[in-house]
Formats: C-alpha cells, sequence, structure tokens
C-alpha cells in the first residue's frame, strides 16, 4: 500500500510538473511567434512609420506614450517585448490580441481607440500599462 502510494505521489508530482513545463514554454513559444509575425508585418507594410506618423498627430496618444519616457525600467513587470507579449496572452485571447492586429491594420476610429484603451486599462494593472508605454515609445523613437 505504501509502494502504490509512494508511486501515485511521484505521478501526480510529475504530471504537475509536466503541464507546468508545457504552459510555461508553450506561452514562450505561442509569445515569440505572436512577436515575430507582428514585427515582420509592420516593417514589410510600412505601417509602423504609418504608426509613427499617427503618433505625432494625435496630441492625446502622443502625451500617453510619453509617460513612458521618464518611466523607471526596473520598477515594471516586464522590459521586453516578448515579456510584454507573454503579459498580454494572458490577460487577452488570441483571437482578441488577432482582432485588434487586424482593426489596427485598417485603421481606428476615435470611438475604436477609445474603447481599447478602457479594454487594457481594464485588464492591465497601472504597472502594465506603465511597461507598455515604456515599450511603445522605445519603438517608435527609433
Amino acid at each position: 500500500m505504501k509502494k502504490l502510494m509512494k508511486i501515485l505521489i511521484v505521478f501526480v508530482i510529475l504530471v504537475i510538473a509536466i503541464g507546468w513545463g508545457v504552459y510555461y514554454f508553450g506561452t514562450k513559444l505561442i509569445a515569440d511567434q505572436v512577436m515575430d509575425q507582428v514585427a515582420v508585418e509592420l516593417e514589410n507594410s510600412g505601417q509602423l512609420e504609418a504608426i509613427k506618423q499617427e503618433v505625432q498627430k494625435d496630441p492625446q496618444l502622443k502625451a500617453m506614450l510619453e509617460e513612458g519616457k521618464n518611466a523607471e525600467n526596473a520598477d515594471l513587470p516586464f522590459q521586453t517585448k516578448e515579456e510584454a507579449v507573454r503579459v498580454l496572452l494572458k490577460k487577452f485571447d488570441l483571437a482578441e490580441i488577432q482582432e485588434l492586429q487586424s482593426k489596427a491594420s485598417s485603421g481606428l476610429t476615435v470611438e475604436e481607440k477609445q474603447e481599447l484603451l478602457n479594454k487594457m486599462e481594464s485588464r492591465l494593472t497601472e504597472e502594465e500599462l506603465l511597461a507598455l508605454k515604456v515599450l511603445a515609445y522605445k519603438e517608435l523613437a527609433q
């Protein structure tokens, strides 16, 4: 009976460890793929330059991203685009992210921008939002 109990405990621990590994490395793999796909699409389509121009034309958006200019990186929950994607994949499902990407590529109305901002604010902490602003500022300042 004790041997069966030990085998059962070891089995449960292994299943938990494997599950955690699949989750951790699976989200990392998905985050890397999403990040690569978005980066390639933005570069190839010229949308990155269009986004930079849109930010320059929209004072509200420009002011929001300026908040990221002076933030302390060490205090933020993530510092890289890959880490940001992992956090976003935990807070939003892949279908929502793809829908956002397709809307953004076709252009967002003022109402859609506000809806997106409200959704982000409702699901992300202030620190996560600030970290996104820092990353966006760094990316657009290049």
